[in-house]
């Protein structure tokens, strides 16, 4: 099998991206090249993703298949959220190759970050409802606001104490009760991290936190995507 380089780079046009490969030695010439001189008449290209993997033709041709309806026809050119792209290709098992500064993990959270980012402004001003029971815990019950766009863990939620594998920065410096209570309001960035300090572990908030009529917020953007 052989190994090479599959990338993602943005472009000057608004949600049009660009899905390659390359050989392992040649990722910074074709990088460069790209940025410089653009791509089928797209210029503004930007480099926001590479991984080096086993078997990199088929794994093109898988996203190929996979993105083929967002495809403009007859180029490496897709009409797609590059936060999606990311959270595909750091799943994959492999080197990354850029950024170079951060983990594969850590990308693989900005990217979902990104996206939920996009979709905050889908969800109506109102407040939701998070209600989870935990082993070796109890209930845990949350409350969040959002309004254009700003998300607010309310006071009154439950902390739940935090999974030790969990990243704590979303957590540090929180007013808790005694009774495991919030005693202030946080704003958070997105719906997943009000669910993370309420549980204490990773969590989907798009299917954790419901309206009043006990719907999924998920119903939100899957409507408007």
């Amino acid at each position: 099998m052989a190994k090479g380089i599959l990338y993602v780079m943005t472009t000057v046009v608004p949600g049009l991206i660009k899905i390659g490969k390359t050989g392992t030695g040649n990722f910074e010439s074709r990088m460069s090249i790209l940025e410089h001189n653009g791509y089928s008449n797209v210029v503004g290209l930007k480099r926001k993703f590479a991984i080096e993997v086993e078997d990199y033709d088929e794994k093109e041709k898988l996203l190929d298949n996979i993105f083929s309806k967002s495809r403009v026809p007859n180029t490496e050119l897709f009409a797609l959220d590059v936060g999606l792209v990311i959270q595909l290709l750091s799943s994959f098992e492999g080197r990354q190759v850029y950024p170079k500064e951060i983990s594969k993990e850590e990308s693989f959270d900005r990217a979902t970050t990104e996206i939920e980012n996009n979709n905050i402004l889908f969800i109506p001003n109102g407040e939701y409802y998070l209600k989870r029971k935990l082993k070796g815990f109890g209930v845990v019950e949350g409350k969040m606001r959002v309004k254009d766009g700003k998300i607010t863990l309310l006071a009154g939620s439950t902390i739940a104490p935090s999974d030790k594998k969990v990243a704590e920065l979303p957590r540090k410096d929180l007013k808790i009760g005694s009774n495991h209570l919030l005693k202030q309001d946080v704003i958070c960035s997105s719906p997943s991290t009000a669910a993370l300090i309420c549980i204490g572990k990773n969590t989907n908030g798009w299917d954790t936190w419901r309206n009043s009529e006990g719907k999924k917020i998920d119903i939100y953007r899957t409507s408007n995507n």
